[in-house]
């Protein structure tokens, strides 16, 4: 097909939809709403996701996590204590690089006058992640290896204790017990996926956690050298605590890192199952697209008998009809996405204050609007045009 008649057609299909303007304006209104529910939840689904990733992925790779079994005979006996993770390093140098004992507990936080009950969790000399400071230092060897009393704290308690003031080199007191205020983390986003579990937390060298919360810690946070995998990990781990309290003692050995991704792979799966519930409205805009084409075939059965008669052929009369199908669909897809487009602009700041900044994947948004625009024109416009096509035009004519 020529160019020049490719145009000729698009220009006839436009005069033919400008003809029923106020029967096309409601057509396009299904694949308006149905190509605008795709962008919006396409644009903000990857968006959302890619903000959760880019917060987990702060946390560097969290290793592996080992804890008690409670489904054991008595779990109280195969408790793991502070002490356990130095001894699991030195049983086994080769598959353990680091084992850190890991705490969280709800505590009294006081400073500046301010009583708040918040998280309280443990940390280590070694830093394995990429979060950054507004101000002060992380902690180091030296902290861990004195008991330091001291702390860093997430920015919105810094906030929630000293307003608009500034934390660093404060006195805080947790469970009663002072510390000293090293560090402030910036805003995390996505805080609900953040090591304690909250956006308001401090922490505290682990070792000095044995000072206000003695007895056993929650888990062992173990990085394996590189090469060794979880099954090495689970059977040195698990072979020196069964030496250090009883050979019946059970332990959950789990690949944090292998979770999270399982995580992300879930986000973006029910990304695009919502992404698949919104074209079922494209579905529905096809089948009126489909509808008006046939209505428009039957009203101009005798405009197809004349074409016919002088020399059209099936194939130029079902070009005609098909053309008129993808136009009003591209027009229909094409202000559906510019609604899409507005309204991922618009959320996509509330997005971004919860779960921080990602890239908005514009290019496959326009392609997703133009390819289901489309595919909705030609799969839905191709039925009425071979019926069109196939018209007798002696029968025709005598509609």
């Amino acid at each position: 097909m020529t160019a020049s008649r490719f145009g000729a057609y698009a220009l006839e299909a436009l005069e033919a939809l400008w003809r029923n303007r106020a029967r096309s304006i409601l057509t396009m209104v299904g694949m308006i709403i149905g190509t605008a529910s795709v962008i919006a939840v396409l644009g903000i689904g990857k968006a959302a996701s890619g903000g959760i990733t880019s917060s987990l992925d702060a946390f560097g790779n969290p290793g592996f996590f080992v804890s008690v079994d409670e489904q054991q005979d008595d779990p109280a006996a195969a408790r793991i204590q502070y002490r356990d993770g130095a001894v699991v390093v030195a049983d086994d140098p080769a598959v353990i690089r680091y084992a850190f004992p890991t705490v969280q507990r709800n505590y009294h936080i006081k400073a500046n006058g301010v009583d708040y009950i918040g998280a309280v969790s443990s940390q280590t000399g070694v830093v394995l992640d990429t979060l950054t400071l507004r101000e002060g230092r992380r902690m180091d060897a030296n902290d861990v290896a004195t008991a330091a009393h001291v702390t860093l704290m997430s920015q919105s308690l810094e906030r929630r204790l000293f307003g608009s003031g500034q934390a660093l080199g404060a006195v805080v007191r947790i469970n009663g017990v002072r510390f000293r205020t090293i560090g402030v983390y910036d805003d995390l986003k996505a805080g609900i996926f953040s090591n304690v579990g909250q956006s308001d937390y401090i922490e505290i060298p682990y070792s000095t956690f044995s000072e206000i919360a003695p007895g056993p810690v929650d888990s062992l946070q173990v990085y394996p050298n590189n090469g060794a995998s979880l099954d090495d990990v689970r059977t040195s781990v698990v072979r020196t605590l069964r030496r250090l309290h009883g050979p019946d003692a059970k332990y959950d050995v789990q690949d944090a890192l292998a979770f999270l991704g399982a995580f992300e792979k879930t986000i973006e799966v029910v990304g695009y199952a919502l992404t698949a519930i919104g074209g079922v409205a494209l579905v529905v805009a096809g089948i009126g697209v489909m509808n008006i084409m046939l209505v428009s075939v039957t009203e101009r059965t005798r405009e197809i008998g004349i074409r016919k008669a002088i020399g059209g052929s099936a194939r130029d009369i079902s070009t005609q009809f098909l053309m008129e199908a993808v136009i009003l669909s591209l027009l229909g897809g094409g202000t559906g996405m510019v609604l899409g487009v507005l309204f991922v602009l618009v959320a996509y700041s509330f997005v971004a204050t919860l779960l921080g900044p990602a890239p908005i994947p514009w290019l496959a948004i326009v392609a997703v609007a133009v390819g289901f625009s489309t595919l909705v024109g030609v799969v839905f416009g191709t039925y009425p045009a071979i019926r069109a096509g196939k018209l007798d035009p002696i029968e025709a004519l005598r509609s």
